[in-house]
């Protein structure tokens, strides 16, 4: 999983490359993600009736007039849309021109697990120099991508858009549609970088709290509050500016390949509705979407249909997508935004009716400041002092009319509101530690209804080294719209409001699992229960065709977009009969969520962190559903 060696042509980024080499920014992006007029892709790459060819390569680029070198599909940065029609089987040739392995992982796509594209999970790799084929029927539709699983070859610009048109008519009615990519970007070499993430976690966080910053806080909250603050956070050894590992320092954020200069067009004709499919394919960093003047109609999440809902932002985390529909009625020019979590930096497109056109760049909002909730901690019983603690009610954790208060929040699973014990006594069980509180009653969620937080008190840490924290309380957060956007005046997608189109397995689970998400900042250490990928003996085992509940629950301070391949991830939100499916699920700090899965896909899967950097530090594990045909 890990490569930590840099490459030598690696060197090449920023340094080497001659300008007479270089290729302008429009000449090197594949048709789809230049300025477009938006009618349907297709898939560049398509040499037969239901046949691909795709050639991975280095090749020199240019990002906002700066020069570097990427990994590039089919010449392209980022690369071809591939685009499928669900119950066709596809066969896809992959020729590696690295001088190194490297693999392609069809991100949210159902097929044999060893056509997922994990090299030492669901196969070895493809080779340097060697052709790979990949061949597998087509058993869904919507928005989904593609990407290396390969060392961090992903941040290299190894990634692109993977569209399935449905077999019947689209039940979204559209006029014109545009793929939507956001990625991050450095020029620096990433396999240095992420060497400096290991011995200083916070490099590369140049938004730590100042004198000014204590004294206005003095000011507002008082000099005892204050104090209590910085010498609880210093305590901990945390900051509550962590946000993002890595920031706008030395990321360039990006929309289809262009940078904020470049600013990637998308056209349109006044009173048409337009389809938007978003795709976060960055290694590190979570995005505030938003069209100033437009609203956006989130109609499919993760590739699947849900009942519209009309906001006017929305959080995508890494790995997510998001179809929304916007409406442009004026005969002008709208801003695609998207800000970066920690508003170090912001990606920047244009709708437009006409080339050329431009509206104006919001100002970055101020940045957003980790709280005690987000540590997971007990706020029933603190004196805050009149401090901000991020426009949350620590008493009911009320949230904004705007966004549906706490609907659809429940008490936890099976009766138990921490740990528990996990059916069939396996992988990852907890013994229920000293002090815990009675089980509450209800289903999953870990909310008592119009009750609060169901405070979770731990005991000893059972979880091991990896983990420099433990949430003492677990909350159901899905009501919450995410860091920093809890008071922008406007309705902002919730998990809660995903409602998918149709049911799906309606069987209850057969057993429980309980993983928490741990970390130790100051090692740059990430794992599940506290081991990292290389400390685990064994898979998490399944059985195929069983039904189970998996709960999660987050013991950092930052947000986690957890990732299973192969099989659909149920959100339990409150929904019913109408959870959705998801195939990446951000859990926020200190939350407490599950998900309902159906081990229907025989074989080993990857189930892991999609912040690239956290995934191979270890938040990493192998799912093996049995029984199979085989080791890999």
């Amino acid at each position: 999983m890990r490569d930590p060696a840099p490459l030598t042509r690696r060197q090449l980024l920023g340094t080497t490359a001659a300008a007479g080499a270089l290729l302008g920014a429009q000449a090197l992006l594949p048709a789809w993600a230049r300025n477009v007029a938006g009618s349907r892709p297709v898939a560049g790459p398509r040499t037969g009736p239901h046949e691909f060819d795709l050639t991975i390569a280095e090749t020199p680029i240019a990002i906002d007039g700066r020069r570097g070198s990427a990994i590039t599909l089919n010449g392209g940065f980022p690369g071809p849309v591939m685009r499928f029609q669900e119950g066709e089987t596809v066969t896809i040739r992959v020729h590696n021109r690295l001088d190194e392995d490297t693999s392609i992982h069809w991100h949210g796509i159902l097929l044999p697990f060893r056509m997922d594209g994990v090299p030492g999970v669901s196969f070895p790799g493809i080779r340097a120099g060697e052709t790979f084929t990949y061949r597998y029927p087509v058993r869904q539709s919507g928005t989904y991508w593609y990407h290396s699983h390969k060392g961090l070859q992903e941040q290299l610009g190894h990634y692109g858009p993977l569209i399935i048109d449905p077999l019947k008519p689209d039940p979204v009615a559209f006029d014109r549609e545009h793929i939507v990519v956001l990625s991050d970007w450095m020029f620096e070499d990433p396999y240095r970088v992420f060497a400096k993430l290991k011995k200083h976690s916070d490099y590369l966080n140049f938004q730590k709290r100042t004198v000014g910053d204590f004294f206005a806080d003095v000011a507002a909250a008082g000099l005892g509050a204050t104090v209590r603050d910085r010498l609880a956070w210093g305590e901990m050894k945390m900051d509550p500016t962590d946000i993002a590992d890595i920031t706008g320092h030395i990321y360039t954020y990006l929309i289809n390949g262009h940078g904020p200069e470049d600013n990637w067009t998308g056209l349109f004709n006044p009173g048409e509705r337009v389809r938007l499919r978003v795709i976060n394919a960055s290694t590190m960093s979570y995005f505030n979407v938003r069209i100033p003047g437009l609203p956006l109609t989130v109609v499919e999440a993760d590739g699947q249909p849900v009942r519209p809902v009309t906001v006017g932002e929305f959080q995508i985390a890494v790995a997510e997508t998001f179809d929304v529909l916007v409406e442009p009625k004026a005969d002008r020019a709208f801003t695609i935004f998207a800000e970066a979590l920690d508003r170090s930096g912001y990606g920047r497109g244009t709708l437009a009716p006409r080339q050329g056109m431009a509206a104006a760049i919001p100002d970055l909002r101020p940045r957003p400041l980790r709280t005690m909730v987000d540590m997971g901690m007990d706020m029933g019983g603190m004196d805050t002092g009149g401090m901000d603690m991020g426009g949350m009610d620590m008493g009911g954790m009320d949230m904004p009319a705007e966004n549906g208060g706490m609907k659809g929040m429940d008490a936890p699973a099976g009766g138990h509101p921490g740990h528990m014990e996990m059916a069939g006594g396996g992988h990852g069980a907890h013994a229920a530690p000293p002090g815990m509180g009675e089980p509450a009653p209800g289903p999953v969620g870990g909310m008592m209804e119009n009750a609060g937080p169901v405070v979770a008190r731990h005991g000893p840490d059972h979880h091991g080294p990896g983990n420099m924290t433990v949430a003492t309380v677990e909350r159901n957060r899905l009501g919450e719209p995410g860091t920093g956007l809890e008071d922008v005046g406007h309705r902002v997608l919730v998990y809660t409001d995903l409602v998918a189109a149709r049911p799906y397995d309606q069987r209850p689970p057969e057993r429980e699992l309980e993983l928490h998400l741990t970390g130790n900042m100051d090692r740059y250490m990430w794992s599940f229960d506290g081991k990292t990928f290389s400390e685990v003996d064994s898979p998490i085992p399944f059985t195929c065709g069983e039904r189970l509940r998996l709960i999660m629950v987050n013991d950092t301070m930052m947000e986690h977009p957890i990732h299973l391949h192969g099989m659909w991830m149920q959100l339990e939100n409150g929904a019913g009969e109408l959870i959705p499916r998801k195939h990446t699920i951000s859990v926020k700090p200190g939350e407490r969520l599950s998900v309902l899965i159906t081990a229907d896909a025989p074989g080993r899967w990857a189930f892991h962190c999609h912040l690239l950097y956290h995934m191979e530090m270890g938040m990493f594990r192998v799912v093996e559903v049995s029984p199979y045909d085989g080791e890999t």
